[in-house]
């Protein structure tokens, strides 16, 4: 071996270099993992100052409600809680979360969480803190601002009227007004170029949201001042949940997140960036979370998507999604969390509804409390419910299924053959469900329907199935009694008739037979164009309107208890001389039909969103006597303003219908005075513009003599003919029906 050296060793000596050996293998192995980044850890302030013996148990309480509120699963041993040279904490702790992700949800749900009456928490990022390193260290009391008292909320409920508001939208001006009977409306507050889109009133007419390039304005109290608004830019739709908590905004566009952006539990993130639509806590402005919307189908095509794509419980304590062909995802409020971590997994579901909140729910709910401690007797409310469907597989049937929220329980199923589609029809008060099923016959050349019809208040849900041999075309419940109103059709034209164009339908009245005590039909009713439905809130009442056409635009008003008065609450003997006609009326280019809140009056519009032909509202009673019509150009929408649930108990609103007729009296005696006083008004204001006309007509003939003489022609009219021009007065009057009455005399 050349250049060995033995240095009294057995064997030779071998130089070798350690730089080409390749010790990367080990240094993986053994390598020591270092995070350098802190975006996991947040700092929360306004944490109750307590001692070392008081700490592990205001931990376990910040865990439960990081829990609850911000669905975030934490250990104690995730907190580093500071403490000072008295032994008490600093009033703020660290925690260390396990992703970016959770930490940018706990300063989304916990910033400004009310932690006890004392108490607040201040969420921040630790990340956040180096910019607050160069501040002053000189404390500066800020100044205090002067308090102003908010404006209520609800004043419009108090009118000693009991008047209705409405809002007109034309173009991009919008009104707010008090609906008159006998007058025009009544403006209330109006604004040039408030909105930029539409308008929408929140579902208890607490706000007007307006919609603009950078989001959504919400609007309220007597003056309308602004009460927050919410960042979301190009928004489109705006859709709330059934007790105004909760407020979701959709935009065409994805979210961009800027570099220079604000930040905060008001504001885009960047773990938003490419979705579009937004969920928001309607009394911090806070932004709960947001989604993707898929619009492309397997082969690329782009497509639309259902609105709203989030649909609410009646509580507001979950919204859900469907993810067709696969689940259904149920969201815990106000965490935004899903349901148990995971979807509900439906194979092949289309379509789901929740269960409405009735008020026999809402009276459970307030009688059983919080469930700490009802009281004696006191039954359990029902948990929220969700009815879905899943179309046939292979040798599966349909389904149709009734499932408990949050137990994931069956409640109901129902399997369903030769099934073409279904649709999902709860009665508003959650009394029944009605699943509409569009079936085929065998050789699939025809479509017939069945209403498979859940009774949800009797004992395991019993269902009944009603038959109609012809496809439907509309179908409504009434919103309180057991009356539903079906629009079918036999006209061969159905589904190919070009746009604009009617189709003869059949109008079907069934009702629940109290002797018998299943659903059949009371009446039916042929050689119709009407294909939309729309019921009283209060119940009762329906109109059938044809809509969308270019041909047709006929009102029809019904009552479906026409001899109730005479009855005076006994049972019908023939349900179908109770369904009567009691109005009828045309609105030339109607696109839009809504009742107000009371049951009392009919609005109609037609919308320059649909076409541009007469333009404009008209007003309707309930029996189909038209109050007003307003041709206004480029006039979008009227819209009346919800109202909330009535705070009366029972026993008031039967007490109030006892003295109806008292009460009606005095409101029938205020609407005479105003007719008199507006007769009053007209006929002033016809006197003085004829008095100005005669004025002006003397004066035009005074002038015209004179200038003649000047010129030197010839008087050719005689004075006397003058003087009797001047003093012939010509008057045409005109009779107007204000109000008919009919009485039934035995």
């Amino acid at each position: 071996m050349p250049e060995a050296i033995a240095n009294g060793s057995n064997g030779p000596h071998i130089d070798i270099d350690d730089a080409d050996i390749d010790f990367s293998d080990i240094e993986n192995k053994y390598a020591v993992r270092f995070d350098e980044g802190l975006d996991d850890v947040v700092v929360i302030d306004n944490v109750p100052v307590v001692g070392k013996e008081r700490e592990q148990k205001l931990l376990e309480t910040i865990v439960k409600r990081f829990k609850s509120h911000a669905g975030i699963d934490i250990e104690v041993e995730n907190f580093h809680v500071p403490y000072g040279d008295d032994g008490q904490t600093k009033g703020y702790i660290f925690l260390e979360l396990s992703n970016p992700e959770d930490a940018n949800q706990a300063l989304r749900a916990m910033d400004g969480y009310p932690f006890d009456k004392r108490h607040r928490f201040a969420v921040n990022r630790f990340t956040d803190v180096e910019k607050l390193a160069n501040m002053s260290e000189e404390y500066q009391e800020p100044a205090e601002e002067e308090y102003k008292d908010r404006e209520h909320l609800r004043s419009w409920l108090t009118d000693h009227n009991g008047r209705d508001q409405v809002v007109m939208c034309r173009a991009d001006d919008v009104s707010v007004a008090w609906h008159n009977r006998t007058a025009n409306p009544e403006p209330v507050h109006t604004r040039e170029r408030w909105t930029e889109s539409y308008v929408q009133w929140t579902p208890q007419g607490t706000f007007l949201a307006t919609l603009h390039r950078q989001g959504v304005a919400l609007w309220g109290g007597p003056s309308f001042e602004r009460f927050m608004r919410y960042s979301h830019p190009n928004v489109r739709l705006v859709d709330f949940s059934p007790n105004e908590k909760y407020m979701v905004t959709w935009a065409p566009d994805p979210i961009v997140v800027p570099d220079n952006a604000p930040t905060g539990p008001q504001f885009f993130g960047p773990e938003d960036e490419g979705n579009r639509v937004a969920v928001w806590e309607v009394r911090t402005g806070h932004l709960l979370r947001t989604f993707p919307v898929v619009q492309e189908n397997e082969q690329g095509v782009v497509k639309g998507f259902s609105w709203p794509m989030l649909k609410w419980s009646g509580d507001d304590k979950y919204c859900a999604r469907v993810n067709p062909g696969k689940s259904v995802s149920v969201y815990e409020l106000p965490s935004m969390s899903m349901l148990d971590k995971n979807s509900i997994k439906i194979e092949g579901v289309v379509d789901f509804e929740w269960c409405p909140l009735g008020d026999k729910d809402r009276d459970l709910i307030e009688a059983w409390g919080d469930g700490s401690n009802p009281p004696k007797g006191a039954k359990k409310p029902r948990e929220n419910m969700i009815a879905f469907w899943v179309p046939e597989v292979a040798n599966q049937p349909a389904r149709a299924t009734v499932m408990s929220i949050p137990s994931r329980e069956i409640a109901r199923s129902k399997n369903l053959f030769n099934v073409s589609d279904c649709k999902l029809h709860w009665h508003p008060q959650g009394d029944y469900l009605c699943v509409k099923v569009d079936r085929h016959t065998k050789t699939k050349k025809s479509l017939f329907c069945n209403f498979e019809l859940f009774r949800m208040r009797e004992k395991d849900y019993p269902v009944e199935v009603v038959e109609l041999k012809d496809p439907v075309t509309a179908f409504a419940w009434e919103p309180n009694g057991s009356h539903f109103v079906v629009l079918s059709t036999n006209d061969p034209n159905f589904g190919n008739a070009p746009p604009g164009v009617t189709i003869k339908t059949q109008l079907n009245f069934f009702h629940l037979d109290a002797k018998k005590g299943d659903f059949r039909l009371a009446k039916a009713i042929d050689n119709k164009t009407a294909n939309t439905v729309f019921w009283s809130p209060r119940g009762r009442h329906v109109v059938v309107a044809t809509m969308g056409s270019s041909q047709k635009c006929d009102l029809e008003w019904y009552d479906v208890d026409f001899s109730h008065e005479i009855r005076q609450g006994s049972i019908s003997e023939n349900p179908a001389d109770d369904i009567k006609q009691i109005g009828a009326g045309e609105h030339y280019g109607i696109t839009d039909l809504e009742w107000d809140p009371s049951g009392r009056f009919v609005a109609t519009s037609a919308s320059v969103w649909r076409h541009s032909l007469e333009n404009g509202y008209a007003i309707w009673d309930f029996k189909g006597t038209e109050l007003q019509k307003v041709v206004v150009d480029r006039f979008k929408q009227i819209l009346w303003r919800p109202r909330p649930r009535t705070l009366l108990t029972k026993d008031d609103q039967k007490r109030v219908r006892r003295n109806l007729r008292e009460v009606g009296r005095a409101f029938d005696e205020e609407d005479l005075a105003l007719e008199s006083q507006l007769a009053l008004q007209h006929k002033e204001v016809y006197m003085r513009a004829l008095e100005e006309w005669r004025a002006w007509r003397q004066r035009c003939k005074a002038d015209l003599e004179e200038e003649r003489i000047a010129l030197g022609k010839e008087e050719i009219v005689a004075p006397h003919v003058l003087e009797a021009e001047a003093t012939e007065t010509i008057e045409e009057w005109q009779e107007t029906i204000l109000e008919e009455t009919e009485e039934i005399l035995d």
